[in-house]
């Protein structure tokens, strides 16, 4: 049966381009459109869809407001559509917290793709049973008294509902965290301005990943959107390394790129992480990390957004240990310290 689906924009032109990009899927139904919040409401309790795609910038109720409306009282997936600023990018980052099931990015002139990946995500979308996730709406303080860090790199990768899965396991990292390499499925623009919301929000330095940066203890760098791929390299004095490749998997940047070059950098000194996403970008290279003698681990089922990535990751045997997103962030610092690796 297709997604049905209720676009929401206060643009007639927009909401005609989103509709036309949808309707082009057989698997994927508009029953409705909206132009602001009043009609959307009375549009929901109306047609009862099973997706929203829901414009940020609207007329008398923002986006953000109405989402924390749906969330509070009729929870269902939302896809947010945002402009490429940062403004557009922060508000789209407090929705994705607020609940959002993912965001798209409104195209730009010369796009020859407009919305290319909007389809899939709204099929993804559906076929979730999601309300507002409990990760973003409980605070969580990182330990830091007696955690000593061991000589080890970590690498995540993430995707859809990654945003609230990174806050609730990097907010558990204390001030002098393991060097943490992050490859999240972002557009450009939104990547540093949810790195700047993560230092923000975090005991450790956050920062968008540039070319050349020291890995050190106590920071972590989270791969820029767009035209690179992150990797690490250089053994004695291992740094950040932003790489131009075709996509990998369909992304630019790739979980699998930096889950390549962790494993061939670090061997048994490194753990790898795969969280929430579609698709299967990463389980290959996190096999790539077990086999070098990497600790692994995945976010399971129960707690995934998407049960994706991780699902592809376990069924290859790339995934040591499957476990629920609220302790991956406890597990990742014990298979780092010091005491663990034998340096005491």
């Amino acid at each position: 049966m297709p997604a049905r689906v209720l676009v929401v924009d206060d643009s007639p032109t927009m909401r005609g381009l989103i509709t036309a990009v949808l309707n082009s899927d057989p698997e994927v139904n508009v029953i409705g459109q909206a132009g602001d919040a009043h009609e959307a409401r009375a549009a929901i309790k109306q047609l009862n869809p099973d997706v929203v795609t829901l414009d940020i910038e609207m007329p008398n109720m923002n986006g953000l407001e109405f989402l924390e409306k749906i969330m509070r009282l009729r929870p269902m997936p939302v896809i947010m559509v945002s402009t490429m600023t940062h403004h557009g990018a922060n508000a789209t980052l407090a929705a994705l917290e607020i609940g959002a099931f993912d965001c798209v990015s409104k195209p730009v002139p010369g796009d020859s793709r407009p919305f290319s990946d909007l389809a899939e995500k709204v099929k993804a979308a559906a076929r979730s049973k999601r309300g507002r996730s409990v990760a973003a709406s409980q605070p969580m303080l990182a330990p830091t008294a007696d955690y000593r860090v061991g000589r080890k790199i970590v690498a995540i990768g993430s995707s859809t509902g990654g945003v609230e899965a990174l806050i609730a396991v990097l907010q558990k990292f204390p001030k002098n965290c393991p060097p943490t390499v992050i490859t999240q499925h972002m557009p450009p623009t939104f990547t540093k301005s949810f790195a700047e919301r993560l230092n923000r929000i975090c005991a450790p330095v956050v920062h968008e990943a540039t070319d050349g940066a020291r890995l050190e203890i106590g920071k972590i760098y989270l791969a820029p959107g767009g035209e690179r791929h992150l990797q690490v390299s250089n053994a004695s004095a291992p740094c950040c390394r932003l790489v131009e490749r075709d996509p990998v998997n369909g992304h630019r940047p790739s979980v699998d790129v930096l889950f390549d070059s962790v494993a061939d950098l670090a061997g048994r000194n490194a753990v790898g992480v795969i969280l929430t996403g579609m698709g299967r970008d990463g389980a290959s290279g996190l096999l790539k990390m077990r086999g070098a003698g990497a600790r692994t681990i995945g976010q399971n089922e129960k707690t995934c957004v998407v049960y994706g990535m991780p699902r592809v990751a376990h069924e290859i045997g790339a995934v040591e240990q499957q476990m629920p997103l609220g302790s991956i962030g406890e597990e990742i610092l014990k298979l780092t310290a010091a005491r663990k690796e034998g340096t005491e």
